[in-house]
């Protein structure tokens, strides 16, 4: 049996094991990185990521799936099934020791994503998702997300937002797999990008099974998909409760300077 077909097979319960296993070895490698500051091999990259990236990538090779990388890129994209992985999102985070980055992969099938991951490196804080099957935050079944009054509540965010949002107060934390789970777990209200194009797919995949399975919608402000194995693709999404989505992503696209109109 090819390596490929033998990653096809895998059973969820068997997927979940090994996305946990990667996690696991993804932290230990993390903990031997004396330099956290030292640079990588591009523009914005830390050798942290690629001491991460990788032994974890070899693993999952191994196991049978391909993989679409942050650091090591396209592998095997034709496989049945490919995990999307970021080693360490929030690097610049990691790089401070500031305890707000984690690794976060998604395996992606035929009918999008399949399972997911999404762990805090610093605290061990684990979000688990199972396309169908509901999403688990350090193991215990997250709840439907219950209604919010944005304009009392507080917004994750991706660079600057304009003066006087419809919510209370935001946040800028610096990694949005983390970012996005706060909101599907009740802490922060919504989720949006600001950047323009600073998104690849490995920056919310993870995150987005874990909301989708708790009643919260995620799309790309200029309607673009949002899964999609390309490196080079680029998205802006936005993360809501149903009800305040529409109402974000028009903020959102009021502040684009006419880059909607250069898609067209």
């Amino acid at each position: 049996m090819d390596e490929h077909e033998q990653g096809q097979l895998m059973e969820a319960d068997e997927l979940q094991t090994l996305l946990r296993e990667v996690a696991d070895e993804a932290s230990a490698l993390l903990a031997t990185v004396a330099d956290r500051m030292a640079p990588g091999e591009r523009d914005g990259q830390y050798n942290l990521d690629l001491v991460v990236d990788g032994p974890v990538v070899q693993k999952l090779q191994a196991a049978g799936l391909g993989v679409l990388s942050e650091e090591a890129g396209e592998l095997d994209l034709d496989w049945p099934l490919v995990a999307v992985i970021d080693p360490v999102d929030g690097s610049t985070n990691a790089s401070l020791h500031l305890p707000w980055y984690a690794f976060s992969v998604c395996v992606v099938d035929a009918d999008g994503p399949r399972q997911s991951l999404v762990r805090n490196l610093a605290t061990g804080e684990q979000y688990e998702a199972i396309r169908g099957g509901g999403a688990t935050h350090n193991g215990s079944a997250m709840s439907p997300v219950e209604p919010v009054a944005l304009d009392t509540s507080v917004v994750a965010v991706n660079d600057v937002p304009p003066p006087g949002g419809p919510w209370a107060q935001f946040r800028s934390l610096g990694a949005s797999a983390l970012d996005m789970c706060a909101v599907a777990r009740g802490g922060f209200a919504a989720y949006v990008d600001f950047a323009v194009e600073a998104h690849g797919v490995w920056d919310y995949l993870g995150a987005l099974l874990v909301c989708r399975e708790v009643g919260l919608e995620m799309v790309d402000v200029y309607g673009r998909d949002l899964v999609v194995l390309d490196h080079t693709a680029r998205r802006t999404p936005v993360l809501a409760r149903p009800a305040h989505l529409d109402e974000l992503v028009m903020l959102r696209l009021e502040q684009d300077g006419g880059y909607a109109e250069e898609l067209e």
